[in-house]
């Protein structure tokens, strides 16, 4: 099982280094893929390196986290999907953004994944109070 969600937890990495190079090389491209223009002057810097940059820091921190097998880099990978889900369903409620379940559904079963990784691809995982 454990190889399983390892093999599971590396295509997620995969995905985002993907991803997130696309941003560099395709920006337009990337754009489009999630439902968005490519902006213009000053706002095209901060959205392509805010977005290439989440995109690989996550597949870093992912990555990290199955070589040290250290919690903490799944936590902060799945941290930073799990806002992205909650502010996404913030916009719909406050900002009058239309509801993007698709992507937020993306965001939790990646979150998911990388929260199981977490608590079982690391090494002292075990609750030492309990032992």
């Amino acid at each position: 099982m454990n190889k399983l969600l390892a093999g599971i937890t590396l295509l997620v990495a995969v995905i985002f280094m993907l991803m997130g190079l696309r941003w560099l090389v395709d920006p337009s491209g990337a754009a489009e893929g999630l439902g968005m223009p490519l902006l213009e002057g000053l706002a095209r810097s901060t959205q392509i390196g805010d977005l290439a940059s989440f995109f690989v820091g996550g597949s870093v921190m992912t990555l990290m986290g199955l070589k040290t097998k250290q919690a903490s880099w799944f936590q902060a990978a799945a941290l930073l999907l799990g806002l992205t889900a909650v502010f996404r369903t913030f916009t719909w409620l406050f900002h009058d953004a239309p509801f993007a379940a698709e992507l937020i559904a993306a965001e939790v079963v990646f979150c998911t994944i990388l929260l199981l990784a977490a608590s079982h691809l690391t090494t002292g995982h075990k609750n030492k109070v309990l032992d």
